[in-house]
């Protein structure tokens, strides 16, 4: 390490050496980029700042080059990707809808219950701090084996810290997905979605400008919760993990819910010339980022911060994640009415700076500078960032995964048996004990929860909707990384279809391990290439999202999980279309093809206990004119429900159809004629196909449009009042019996604790 002169040391701050670097997540050459940055040494403070800064989560120094070639522009989006805290899309009558997704994996491993909370409270402060009112949460959730009691105690946390943050906090949890698998066993996922609606012209920015213009801190006093938080979650999991306790942030639903109605009155008031939410690496991240980007300074002093304890370093207030927090820059001389409105809701706010029109960020204590340090370096996408494509490296097991012979799954004797044992896999089974303990209801805007593919809000005042999903096969995306993440947005675009809407844009959250194995990274690689490849098909930009790496364990990497959220837009929700069957004598259609496809199916896994294969077959352009018929048929309420099958085949997809009313069953003859096992035509899932139900008479103009769209469509049964589930001579079960065995799997796995 390059060794400098009069290195500035602060009271009893340690002496800089490589060890030290090392230990803040930082190279050696990182570190004499930073001394050729400054022309000098940093301090340990100024350390601590380029540590969270440069570290994978804040930085995407590992990711960053290859998100730049994501679609990013769209007629409806507002702003390119990355720009703001959170993409921000057009619908409309003035209107824009804010939405992200983000990670908080690791925390949730440690402290699954405030991991989870303050995920969720951090994705909500991004959003409403653009002057959006949140509308909706969502989430994806992925845990190893539910047999495991420690697994079981992450998953009970988890979703109680989500259920307490967002009911108390009062927005609806309104659609989500869980996954189980054993890649998952040390390093469980959390990643939250929020959704906000705001009128364009209320709409405000994470900036700084204006020579003379006040810093303000505002909401809960800062403390010692969180410090490095950002560094935490760009390391894997090991058995130090548990010790970094501190490292996950403590969360305050009801300060946050008082947090938002003072910020989006102060937004309101004209007087805000920018505003940003202290997540990842608190005050240092807010005050660089919002400088950055207005191509400013700030001049801060940390005896004017509220702190929650004593004797607290400028290293520690300037690293602390304590939640609930937010960071203003207001109109100079309107300081003392934007205080009073805080002051209205019982919420400090201390002027802690003053924006300058130099670049640097100069940190004060007591007069004494104790960091100074030039904002644009420090950001994501700054001239000074590092920026690294890492060496790529097909996987051995790809080639080991593709000499998976069909045949080699023994042919079962009691399809009945293996539908009622599928839909108690925990994969598949209802996660109604999950979305129990959600309020879905709060505020009155949702229109289409459980009986949807995705979720459906109302925007009040108007006949439009919104409809949400997350989605992601982590399974298909193993095999085949390419194709596995165009099936992950196809599913995500075709479920927002199947209730009616058109995707317009979605959100990410890219869940992988160690960027540094050429494997790892070349699965990331080949994610973004089929992502790419999906939304330019759909027209679905890209507006923003989250990379999380070193999602790892003691025993290896998490499958790749590039988890998409999905946005759509329904100009009228009277159209909205639900998943479940409900009436007798309707027609049931299937639109698409069902070619049998087994590799990384819930039921090659259930069999063989092994992700085998390769992903599904996927045609991007039929899969697009599969979402416009689905639009159409909606629109025009000439079907009564329509469900995408995917995990668990064509078989489960029926189970769930019944579910609604469970005095119904259905009746459905398939082609014996093909050459597909009777077991893969039922439980394969191949891709781009729709459950429909329609009245006999509307059946000829069913199949007129589907000829239109050039999409098959095939009559395969009816829906009769015997509660009988019949498939060709194969299956032949009581639908209420298959319903409660989906519907109570997971409820009778989880012990009382």
């Amino acid at each position: 390490m390059k060794k400098l002169k009069n290195l500035p040391v602060k009271g009893n701050d340690p002496k800089i050496t490589l060890e030290l670097v090392k230990e803040h997540g930082l190279s050696e050459e990182e570190y004499n980029h930073i001394l050729k940055i400054l022309g000098r040494a940093p301090n340990f403070t100024e350390l601590g700042i380029f540590s969270v800064m440069w570290s994978e989560h804040c930085s995407y120094k590992n990711s960053i080059a290859q998100l730049k070639t994501l679609p990013r522009k769209g007629p409806h989006l507002l702003v390119e990707a990355g720009e703001e805290n959170a993409g921000l899309v057009d619908i409309g009558d003035g209107l824009a809808v804010a939405f992200k997704i983000e990670s908080h994996n690791h925390p949730s491993a440690v402290e699954p219950y405030q991991g989870a909370a303050t995920g969720v409270g951090g994705i909500l402060r991004d959003i409403f701090s653009m002057g959006a009112r949140p509308i909706a949460v969502l989430n994806s959730l992925r845990f190893g084996r539910l047999t495991d009691p420690k697994v079981s105690h992450l998953f009970r946390r988890v979703v109680k810290g989500i259920a307490d943050y967002g009911n108390s906090f009062g927005v609806p949890t309104v659609a989500g997905e869980v996954y189980f698998d054993d890649s998952y066993q040390d390093n469980p996922l959390l990643n939250a979605m929020a959704v906000g609606i705001v009128k364009h012209n209320k709409i405000a920015k994470a900036i700084a400008k204006g020579k003379g213009n006040v810093v303000m801190i505002v909401g809960s006093k800062t403390g010692r919760d969180g410090i490095h938080g950002a560094t935490f979650a760009s390391e894997e999991i090991s058995e130090k993990s548990e010790a970094k306790k501190s490292s996950v942030q403590v969360g305050d639903p009801f300060a946050g819910k008082i947090l938002l109605e003072a910020t989006l009155e102060v937004i309101a008031s004209g007087f805000v010339i920018g505003v940003q939410d202290m997540g990842a690496a608190g005050i240092t991240c807010s005050t660089s980022e919002m400088s950055a980007r207005g191509n400013s300074g700030m001049t801060i002093d940390l005896e004017k911060i509220p702190l929650r304890e004593k004797e607290m370093t400028p290293y520690e207030i300037l690293l602390s994640e304590s939640q609930e927090r937010m960071l203003f820059v207001i109109e100079k001389g309107h300081e003392e009415n934007v205080t009073n409105i805080f002051n209205k809701w019982d919420i400090e706010a201390e002027i802690i700076g003053v924006v300058e029109d130099n670049p640097n960020i100069i940190i004060r204590l007591n007069n004494e500078v104790v960091a100074n340090l030039p904002a644009e370096p420090l950001v994501l996408g700054g001239s000074g960032a590092p920026v690294y494509r890492r060496e790529v490296q097909k996987p051995k097991y790809i080639d080991q995964c593709r000499k998976f012979k069909k045949a080699s799954i023994p042919e079962p004797k009691d399809l009945n048996e293996c539908l009622l044992n599928l839909l108690e896999r925990p994969s598949i089974a209802s996660k109604r004990w999950i979305y129990d303990q959600y309020d879905s209801m709060v505020r009155t805007n949702s229109v289409l929860l459980s009986d949807g593919d995705a979720a459906v809000i109302r925007l009040k005042d108007s006949k439009k909707g919104l409809a949400l999903k997350t989605d992601c096969n982590a399974k298909f995306v193993y095999l085949n990384p390419r194709r596995g993440t165009q099936i992950a947005v196809a599913e995500a675009a075709r479920n927002v279809a199947c209730v009616g809407a058109k995707p317009i844009a979605i959100t990410n959250c890219l869940n992988f391990g160690n960027p540094y194995d050429p494997e790892i990274y070349w699965q990331f690689s080949e994610a973004i290439a089929g992502m790419r490849e999906a939304c330019i098909a759909f027209a679905t930009p890209v507006t923003g999202g989250n990379v999380s790496f070193y999602n790892e364990g003691p025993s290896g990497a998490i499958i790749p999980t590039p988890v998409i959220g999905m946005l759509g837009l329904l100009n009228d929700v009277d159209c909205v279309i639900g998943s479940h069957f409900n009436k007798v004598g309707d027609i049931i259609i299937e639109l698409g093809v069902n070619r049998g496809e087994i590799s990384g199916s819930e039921y090659q896994s259930m069999i063989l206990n092994e992700i085998l294969g390769d992903a599904p077959n996927i045609d991007l352009d039929y899969e697009a004119r599969l979402h416009n018929i689905c639009q159409e048929l909606a629109a025009k309420h000439i079907i009564s429900s329509m469900h995408d099958i995917s995990d668990g085949g064509l078989a489960i997809n029926l189970v769930e159809s019944l579910n609604g009313f469970k005095e119904l069953g259905c009746h459905i003859k398939l082609n014996e004629k093909v050459e597909f096992r009777k077991d893969f035509l039922c439980f394969g899932e191949s891709q781009s196909r729709v459950i429909i139900s329609c009245n006999s008479n509307k059946l000829a103009q069913v199949l007129s449009i589907a000829g239109q769209n050039k999409i098959d469509a095939t009559q395969i049964g009816i829906i009769t009042d015997d509660r009988r589930l019949k498939i060709n001579s194969c299956i032949d079960i009581d639908a209420l019996e298959a319903i409660n065995s989906y519907n109570n799997s997971i409820e009778k796995r989880m012990p009382i604790e």
